[in-house]
Parts: C-alpha cells; structure tokens; sequence
C-alpha cells in the first residue's frame, strides 16, 4: 500500500525561500555494515530540516516495534529499527530542476517498510518501480540477523546489495566524494577505534557536530545558490531558521542494540539526548 501524505509547508507557517533545499530526511550519515561479525552495523547520522517543521524526537512508536523519530508534518520518518532488528534509512537527493511540487512525502517510504513484512529486497524492488512519484531519495533497507543489505536511488531506480564495509550518503547518490561525506568518513574511522562502548558512543556523537565549512573551490553544485551551497557543506548545520535538528547514532551487536539520539534546536547545540538501550526479538 502506497500511502500519498503531501509536504505543505504553507499549513504551518514555515517560510521556506524557493531556493532552499526541500527535506524531511536524514541529511547524512556513514555506517559500517559487517554481517557476519558480532557488531553488524554501526552508524551515525545527522537529519537537517527547517526548525520550525514539528517533529517527534526518536521514541518506541504506540502498538508497534517501531523505535523511530517522527515528522509531525508528513507522518513519516527518516531512519528506524524495530525490536526485530528491521531498519531502514533515507536521504533526500538535492536537485531543484526535479522538485516535484505533489509529491508524496519520502517519510512514509521509512515508515512503511518498519511498519510492514515485506523483506528489504522484495520492498526495494517495489519501491524502484514507484521511484518517480517522489522527489529524489537514496533508500537503505536491512534486517540485523540476515546478509542483505539493499540500496536504491531514485533517479538509477536500481536495485542493488551492499556487501559490507563502510559506506557514506548525503544529497547525491551513495559515497559520493562530497568534502563533508569524506570528512565524516575520515572522522568515523577513527571514532570506530575506540576501545570502550562508551567512548565509542561519544566519539561517533562528537564526530556528527564538525561545523567546518568548505572553501568555495570544494563546493558541489547542486543547482541551489551559492550561500546554501556554503550553508550545506558541514557535517553540522546552522543556517538561520534552517539547520541540524537531530545527531543519531546506532551501535547494533548481534542480539542487543543501543541508540542514541540529541536533538537540537534553534538556539541551543544540543538541546536534550535519550538514548536505548533493548535486545532484539528471536
């Protein structure tokens, strides 16, 4: 079932300038896929979107196995996993010339597959065939306690598997060189190392607020104008009503998961953390 929630920004209020980049997903985020390990995934993220735009920070969702965040607006999510150890992530790809001024919400293409059965291939090879009914995403879906991990873009619209090892994903497609991508890739590596869970947690946490901009010469073009290309070049993100709204981070062993999340607002860093800690269902 295709569900059609619209993004409507004039029904809250939020002012968004015709050249400002459209999201209501995770903005970027690098993650070390190992299967066969005791440590299957290890990730972290950062979602970017308008501050104004209500959301649910990440939180057990009522009558199901869904630990996910939540936009209020659309009623979707950018990045979940359920008790099962179902999980499932998307990005937005940035390219005005394509915006969509109907489209469906990306969200629910997260939320569906969290809140469904169907299998990570058998859902991303539907999703390939209904790619263009939405602005353009990148898609990953995988289940903890099975070796397949599945990747679509909507403008390839072709399946594929990820065999494990480190992978990046912002606004183009998957490892595309950006300057901040590379960083964060650089920067995970090291934060990977750590010797204790707890410093791991805090590095992958520390890594996610690197609010470095580029020079001008490492700019992508993205077809946005040359202030939010400046905006969106860091790891972190402040531009005026615009910004980093949550840094989530997820380190999953083979029958336990521990998930944490801070969210910012507008006028503070980090404005409060929850984090979880659960076995995954047998």
């Amino acid at each position: 079932m295709w569900l059609v929630s619209r993004n409507r920004d004039e029904h809250i209020g939020v002012h968004r300038p015709a050249s400002a980049p459209y999201t209501s997903e995770m903005c970027i985020v690098v993650f070390q896929w190992q299967p066969e390990t005791h440590e299957p995934l290890t990730l972290a993220a950062n979602r970017d979107e308008f501050f104004a735009r209500p959301t649910a920070a990440m939180d057990w969702w009522p009558e199901t196995q869904v630990l996910a965040g939540r936009d209020l607006q659309g009623g979707g999510t950018w990045f979940g996993i359920t008790r099962s150890g179902r999980f499932a992530l998307l990005t937005n790809v940035r390219d005005p010339s394509k915006r969509k001024s109907n489209a469906p919400t990306r969200g629910v293409i997260v939320r569906e597959f969290l809140e469904g059965e169907m299998t990570p291939e058998a859902y991303v090879r539907m999703l390939a065939e209904h790619a263009t009914r939405y602005e353009g995403f990148n898609f990953i879906a995988g289940a903890l306690t099975t070796p397949a991990l599945w990747f679509v873009n909507s403008n390839e619209r072709t399946p594929q598997t990820l065999p494990p090892g480190v992978y990046t994903l912002s606004n183009a497609s998957l490892d595309t060189p950006w300057p901040k991508t590379e960083q964060l890739r650089r920067d995970f590596a090291e934060a990977i190392s750590a010797k204790s869970a707890i410093d791991r947690s805090d590095a992958l946490q520390t890594i996610l607020r690197h609010d470095a901009r580029v020079t001008d010469d490492r700019l992508p073009s993205t077809g946005v104008p040359l202030e939010w290309e400046r905006a969106l070049s860091s790891v972190f993100i402040r531009h005026e009503h615009y910004g980093t709204r949550a840094s989530t981070t997820l380190c999953a062993q083979r029958h336990r998961v521990e998930v944490r999340e801070v969210t910012h607002l507008h006028d503070q860093i980090s404005a409060y953390e929850k984090r979880f800690d659960f076995e995954l269902l047998r």
